[in-house]
């Protein structure tokens, strides 16, 4: 089992930024893939970006150039750089685990409990 604590939500102005951090937890000796989606009220949940091991950050066309994703693999933390944050962000952001390897097997996709981020004057 793994566990996703997330940190760093909260309200900016507009064009502001903000620090999205999560801690994974549990048993477990590798992590693949880490990384945020989000999820507004009545919408899917999308994919915000991803780093996997070995590989290059995956990023959605409305962030790209704005928020950085970057991991920390001896803390098992992936952190989600924001900035020129737009009122369009304000969602909940959600930390995700996949592909987690445990003992000689992997299992995918883990959630952590999501944060809020508002941007708003």
């Amino acid at each position: 089992q793994v566990q996703l604590v997330e940190s760093g939500g909260g309200l900016v102005q507009p064009g502001g930024s903000l620090r999205l951090s999560c801690a994974a937890s549990g048993t477990f000796w590798h992590i693949y893939t880490m990384g945020w989606f989000r999820q507004a009220p009545g919408k899917q949940r999308e994919l915000v970006a991803s780093l996997s091991t070995g590989g290059t950050p995956s990023y959605a066309d409305f962030v790209k150039g704005r928020f950085t994703v970057s991991r920390d693999n001896p803390k098992n933390m992936v952190h989600l750089q924001m900035d020129s944050l737009k009122a369009e962000d304000t969602t909940v952001y959600y930390c995700y685990a996949g592909r987690v390897y445990s003992g000689g097997s992997s299992s995918s996709d883990y959630w952590g409990q999501g944060t809020q981020v508002t941007v708003s004057s």
